[in-house]
């Protein structure tokens, strides 16, 4: 009798290279000899579920910020050359209409899908090989025996709910296909454990990991989707995402967690969890629950607006669809009608969209400085690519009218939570303004001010502190 298809395991699986024997001194093994026995045991549970084919989401596949990329190159090969092992390579079938079908799920749920075939690989100048948060969970379950094909696909930098309705596309189109399958989120938790991490020390990457491994063991997806923003900053992870597109994968019914191992070496969290799926429950069925909360969430902020914000993104919702430059007011508010530097700050999903402004005033009101900081926000932050008016219901925005800059003699004077900061060496000079999540270090402030001038960390700089009126 043929076994029924659709989603049979999801897992939570860690990618440090040093899990390789090849790659791993002996030291770094001891290290690590939970977390490799953990993997094994998922590795078995992969092959025990039978799978057709294996899904994994990788944080180091190509990442966009609005669309998931999935890859079309078949075979799916790599190796870990990257890491001085180049004998040891992997190399899968690519099944290319789970791919496809995924593609046109994602899309019915509003989710943007990039097929990465050789000419998208090109324009967007990718390399054309697996990465390590693929090879390295792929290793263990090659090793177990398992040669099912593979699809591949990176996360996205789209809000939570999105990313977990992606899962359920993934879900429907194996059912669509009547494929067995296992989906992988390959992810490690916090980079941020310990002095020596990679990304620096922040006691919130401990609270972080304990508080992810803990809501695994309960099942609590709507706790897991519902972390706190800049928990999820300060532990400086790179699973979060893929975990949630994966758990999305089991919307609408029960699942069995395990939690297999966790350990923390070189201060990062190495999580291993396989969820076993179980019968269809209407009570779990979370995805249009998440996003009928998200647009109240929107609402109740629009309502609430300022006069300085509601001109901000009046400003940039006109621009982005027409391309017109909206006129300020004939009637300004008290708060418009003086000259200061104005900073205008975008988000989307809890992360910075764009963020442009002002030192000194350069138009003739407030209001101007508004509109023209706003749209540059938008169109004209290089880290960012342009708004598109599809993503205009998700912005939030906030307005920060800066007070004149007074010089200051030492980093005694800064508080990153009154002040903003200036650094200013020659024709070089940064800016961050206060009070901004995660920064609570005076000494922090100035080194990311310095980072954004160009300014090496250990040159002299003048410091120069301002306050802000901050309006949401």
């Amino acid at each position: 009798m043929a076994k029924a298809g659709g989603v049979v395991l999801c897992a939570l699986a860690p990618h440090p290279p040093l899990l390789i024997p090849e790659i791993g001194s002996r030291h770094d093994l001891d290290a690590v000899k939970n977390t490799t026995e953990a993997m094994k045991k998922l590795a078995a549970t992969v092959r025990d579920a039978d799978p057709e084919v294996v899904v994994v989401i990788s944080p180091h596949s190509p990442l966009f910020e609005d669309a998931v990329a999935i890859r079309t190159a078949n075979p799916l090969e790599g190796d870990f050359s990257m890491f001085m092992a180049g004998q040891v390579r992997l190399s899968f079938e690519n099944d290319l209409a789970l791919a496809s079908e995924i593609a046109r799920r994602g899309e019915m749920e509003d989710v943007p899908v990039i097929l990465l075939g050789d000419r998208e690989r090109r324009a967007y100048r990718l390399e054309n090989r697996l990465d390590h948060g693929v090879l390295v969970p792929m290793h263990f379950v090659a090793e177990a025996g398992v040669k099912a094909p593979l699809v591949v696909m990176g996360m996205a930098l789209l809000p939570r709910e999105k990313l977990y309705a992606f899962g359920r596309a993934i879900a429907k189109a194996v059912e669509a296909l009547g494929r067995r399958a296992v989906v992988i989120a390959s992810g490690d938790m916090s980079h941020r454990l310990s002095a020596e991490a990679p990304a620096g020390y922040d006691p919130r990457g401990a609270e972080f990991d304990a508080r992810i491994v803990k809501l695994m063991r309960a099942g609590d997806v709507e706790g897991i989707i519902s972390l706190d923003n800049v928990l999820v900053e300060r532990a400086g992870e790179c699973g979060y995402r893929s975990l949630l597109m994966a758990l999305g994968t089991l919307d609408g019914r029960r699942f069995e967690p395990e939690v297999l191992s966790y350990e923390g070496p070189f201060g990062v969290g190495y999580a291993v969890a396989v969820f076993r799926p179980g019968e269809p429950a209407p009570d779990r069925a979370l995805v249009e629950k998440l996003i009928a909360r998200r647009k109240k969430t929107l609402s109740k902020t629009r309502e609430s607006e300022s006069p300085l914000v509601r001109l901000a993104r009046s400003a940039v919702e006109e621009y982005v669809r027409t391309g017109r430059v909206i006129k300020p007011p004939e009637d300004l508010p008290e708060e418009m009608r003086g000259r200061a530097g104005v900073f205008c700050s975008i988000k989307k999903a809890g992360q910075l969209r764009g963020c442009i402004g002002t030192i000194q005033a350069t138009t003739r009101n407030v209001a101007e400085e508004i509109i023209r900081n706003a749209i540059a926000a938008a169109t004209d932050d290089p880290r960012f690519m342009p708004v598109e008016p599809r993503e205009l219901d998700e912005l939030i925005y906030s307005v920060d009218v800066l007070t004149p800059a007074e010089r200051v003699s030492g980093i005694d004077e800064l508080d990153p939570k009154v002040y903003g900061v200036i650094v200013k060496k020659g024709q070089r000079s940064g800016l961050l303004l206060p009070d901004l999540e995660g920064i609570d270090d005076a000494r922090e402030q100035v080194a990311i001010a310095k980072r954004k001038a160009g300014i090496a960390p250990d040159e002299d700089v003048e410091l120069f502190r301002f306050r802000v009126k901050r309006y949401t």
